[in-house]
């Protein structure tokens, strides 16, 4: 053999081990790319589902919000003794706190039916206590205006 022809085996040889790293290197993408677009569709065929704590946070923050400004739409002339009957808007807020305590846990690692319970049963209390003082404010006041004797 030549030096010629020893220079051109070696710099196959050279050519061959560097497209086998290429190779190598190509491999290794592919498994990456397939295992990501497995888990996009795990997560696609799970539904991409939004955990459950956010939805019932969204769903409070909305409920606030809603609260806010039903309230505070109400016009001056009702802000009298007959407002505190109207209070039959907190009936919406104990409709609500009760649909949030009988939440069912839908699983055993499921922490967000537990603390919605607490909020739920938190809301009727404050919900119960603004109706019935609401009764006890308009009785006091519808008998400040009974004649006496």
């Amino acid at each position: 053999m030549t030096d010629s022809t020893q220079q051109l085996l070696e710099k196959a040889r050279a050519a061959a081990e560097a497209a086998r790293q290429l190779a190598d290197q190509a491999q290794h993408y592919s498994d990456q790319l397939s295992q990501t677009a497995a888990a996009i569709s795990a997560h696609g065929l799970g539904g991409g589902a939004v955990d459950p704590v956010v939805f019932r946070l969204a769903i409070f923050v909305m409920a606030v919000f809603v609260g806010y400004y039903v309230v505070w739409s109400v016009t001056p002339a009702l802000h009298t003794p007959l407002m505190s009957v109207t209070n039959a808007i907190s009936s919406v807020i104990v409709v609500g706190a009760l649909l949030s305590v009988g939440v069912e846990p839908s699983g055993a690692s499921d922490d967000g039916a537990g603390v919605a319970r607490w909020f739920g049963f938190i809301a009727l209390i404050l919900a119960s206590v603004n109706i019935f003082g609401g009764f006890l404010v308009t009785e006091r006041m519808l008998s400040m205006y009974k004649k006496k004797g």
